[in-house]
Parts: structure tokens; sequence; C-alpha cells
């Protein structure tokens, strides 16, 4: 550390940079990295303008950062459902259709109950929709290694192949049935009356979640197709 840096520097400048990061998720996922301004960018987080290109180079080495931030972001939703940041497989299908439990209940409780979930998925669908290296940096450091995990699950609890199409499939039709209360939140608060998507109706998705991941995989268990 410079000798005339200050730990309340480091902290200002930390915060500095934390905000640019959020208000560029939000602008960038809300209106397109085309559509958004540096400018836009500073003045939702409070900074000056020059701050962005001090801390990381420029627009371009924003979105990865922000990119970063999601992969950060999952992970440690992740870890909290795994049990740990590395885990060791379950033992037997009981211990996996626990985990997978813990998992979609942390998913609805992500996705679907807090604000800034909708930032993220705002985000990583324009990525999807025109790809650029922070969707690399998304895949790479979550989408393939919490779905290979998942599938690892599946097939503890279920007995089949973990990397088989029809595994990797149920994976995502999981994962499926959680990102739709958030993509189509308007819909669903208006066809079910609710005001708001809090606790309460979290709980409730998260009940009916889990009794369709649980059915599925007793289906898989039993053989039945």
């Amino acid at each position: 550390m410079n000798k005339t840096q200050t730990p309340q520097t480091t902290t200002a400048a930390d915060a500095t940079r934390m905000a640019l990061v959020k208000a560029a998720l939000q602008l960038f996922g809300r209106q397109g990295f085309d559509g958004t301004s540096t400018r836009e960018i500073a003045a939702a987080a409070n900074a000056n303008i020059g701050s962005i290109a001090y801390h990381f180079g420029g627009k371009e080495g924003l979105r990865l950062a922000a990119a970063d931030y999601i992969v950060e972001t999952i992970q440690t939703i992740a870890a909290q459902a795994f049990g740990s940041s590395a885990p060791a497989l379950p033992d037997n299908a009981e211990q996996a259709e626990a985990q997978l439990d813990a998992t979609v209940e942390r998913m609805v409780g992500f996705i679907v109950a807090r604000p800034e979930a909708g930032e993220i998925v705002q985000f990583v669908l324009r990525e999807l929709s025109t790809p650029t290296d922070a969707l690399d940096r998304i895949y790479s450091g979550v989408f393939e290694p919490v779905h290979r995990r998942l599938c690892q699950l599946w097939a503890t609890a279920t007995g089949e192949q973990a990397e088989s199409e029809k595994t990797r499939i149920s994976v995502f039709m999981m994962i499926g049935q959680v990102v739709y209360f958030r993509i189509a939140r308007a819909a669903v608060m208006r066809r079910m009356d609710w005001a708001d998507i809090g606790p309460a109706e979290a709980a409730k998705v998260i009940g009916i979640a889990k009794e369709n991941v649980a059915a599925i995989v007793a289906a898989r268990k039993a053989g039945k197709p």
C-alpha cells in the first residue's frame, strides 16, 4: 500500500467501484450496453465519469466487472445450497434429494423474492440474446459448474447418468420452473392477484417447486417414463 494511502481512501475507492458495478448492471440490463452511456452510469453511481476508466479501463471492462459480480453472487447462493464452497457429493439418494430441495429453496428465495435478482436476470438475458465475453465469464463461472453439480445430484437421487441428455434437460427444467417467476413476474402477479412476490408468496412457490422435483425424482427412481 502507498504510504499516503489510508484505509479510509481504500474503502472509498472500493465503495465507488461497487457503486459503478451495480449501476452498470442495472443500466446495461435495462437499456442494453450500446444504449447506455458512461455518463449515465457515473451519474447513477454518484461518481466521477473518469472513475470508470480508472477502475475498469473503460465501459467494456465495466461490463466484465458486472459479469464477475454476478458470478460471485450466484456462487455464494450455490455454496449455501450445497453446504460449502467445495462440497463432497452425497453418499446416497436421500442426501442428494435433500440438496436438490435446498437448491430449489435457495433459487426461489433469491431469484424470485430478492429485488436485486431482477437486475441480474435482465443483464443475463441481454447477454444470452447477444453474447459477449461477459457471457463467457458467467457461463464458465456459474452456468456450467452449477448445472454440472446439479446433474451429479440428480444422478445420485435417481440412479440416472449425470451427463446423459435426459438428466441435463431435466435439470434445465428444474431451474426453468423457478426462473419463470422472475422473467414473467408481472404476469404472475396479475394472474395470482398478488400485489408483490415477497416471503409469503415465495414460500408457496418453494413448496410447489419442491413437490414437482420430488415427484419427478420418485418417478425416475421407480423406472416410470
